[in-house]
């Protein structure tokens, strides 16, 4: 019988657990026997510059790549391709995706959805159409308590990429979101 290969995205704001998600689902491949292969883009180097590290300090050993093509490339024959940071590649990373997919692999993508300004950020829309599971996560936020789906960034600055942690982002309700961006 033939592998069916699947897509999956996990998207939300940051601090919602994505990459905790996605280590999850590795390690669950992991125990079942299946040969996986996890990704990040190199710009992520917060925790690592080589493991895919959650907030909370989980971490699984990952391939750093400098674009989506790459994947393509190492993916060797991992049943499972894990990719984290999905936000940070290039467009290419939906072709690429789709023919992991298409020679019956399972592909896991987690990234942020949206970026500081509530805009969609980089291949995720794209992913976000042709993915066969969607799994959004919600993070708190820190100003009501509500669920949260904006990065509100608390420094100044107008680069859509800023890499960082509490120090300068904040998971933020709609609400919250929309009352903090009116007093920039």
């Amino acid at each position: 019988m033939d592998k069916t290969g699947s897509i999956e995205v996990i998207c939300g704001s940051m601090f919602s657990g994505k990459t905790e998600e996605l280590i999850r689902r590795i390690k669950r491949a992991t125990i079942a026997r299946q040969k996986i292969e996890l990704f990040k883009p190199t710009v992520d180097v917060r925790y690592s510059e080589t493991d895919v590290v959650s907030h909370d300090r989980k971490a699984l050993s990952s391939t750093p790549v400098e674009n989506s093509s790459s994947i393509l490339l190492l993916a060797g024959d991992a049943d499972v391709i894990g990719i984290d940071e999905a936000q940070f590649f290039d467009n290419g990373l939906v072709d690429v995706c789709n023919q992991l997919a298409n020679q019956g692999r399972r592909v896991i993508v987690a990234g942020l959805d949206m970026d500081y300004l509530g805009n969609p950020f980089g291949p995720m829309p794209q992913l976000l159409a042709i993915a066969d599971d969607v799994y959004k996560t919600r993070a708190v936020c820190v100003r009501c308590g509500n669920l949260a789906n904006y990065s509100y960034r608390t420094v100044s600055g107008d680069r859509q990429i800023l890499l960082g942690e509490m120090h300068e982002y904040e998971p933020l309700c709609r609400k919250c979101y929309i009352e903090m961006m009116a007093k920039k």
